[in-house]
């Protein structure tokens, strides 16, 4: 099992970044990591979800959505061919601040038997992750 988490600071509430993350078509015009999502940010949903992490090809896969509780915590889990080879839970969680801003999280729980054999991916994944939230305040900002 391996976690993998980025986070920063938003000067925006936590409903603003939420409507920003959730509001997947625009996603192609700011995300430089998660390129598109197709679905709903709704509970038991299945997604497709393409990611580039940098320096990589884009990946696709159809996570199913965990949690998706509004202005708090955004949660999906995927899986390589069968559950149990490599597996990912990502998550966003929102934190307000006393000073209404938000605190963001992005991370990702990968576990699973080849888990190890990904480490030059999960890597560039966690670049993948800082470069989002940078994308992600500056649109939430703008």
């Amino acid at each position: 099992m391996k976690e993998l988490a980025s986070d920063i600071i938003i000067a925006s509430s936590p409903r603003e970044v939420w409507e920003v993350l959730t509001d997947f078509d625009s996603y192609r015009d700011w995300n430089p990591f998660i390129r598109s999502v197709e679905g709903l940010p709704a509970e038991g949903e299945t997604l497709t979800v393409s990611i580039q992490p940098p320096g990589s090809r884009s990946m696709t896969f159809r996570p199913v959505v965990l949690k998706a509780e509004a202005t708090s915590e955004f949660r999906w889990k995927g899986k390589l061919l069968v559950r149990g080879l490599f597996d990912g839970e990502h998550y966003f969680i929102l934190r307000e601040n006393e000073d209404r801003s938000t605190t963001f999280i992005q991370g990702e729980i990968f576990s699973g038997i080849l888990t190890a054999l990904f480490s030059g991916i999960l890597e560039k994944t966690e670049r993948g992750f800082g470069l989002m939230n940078e994308a992600l305040r500056s649109e939430c900002e703008r």
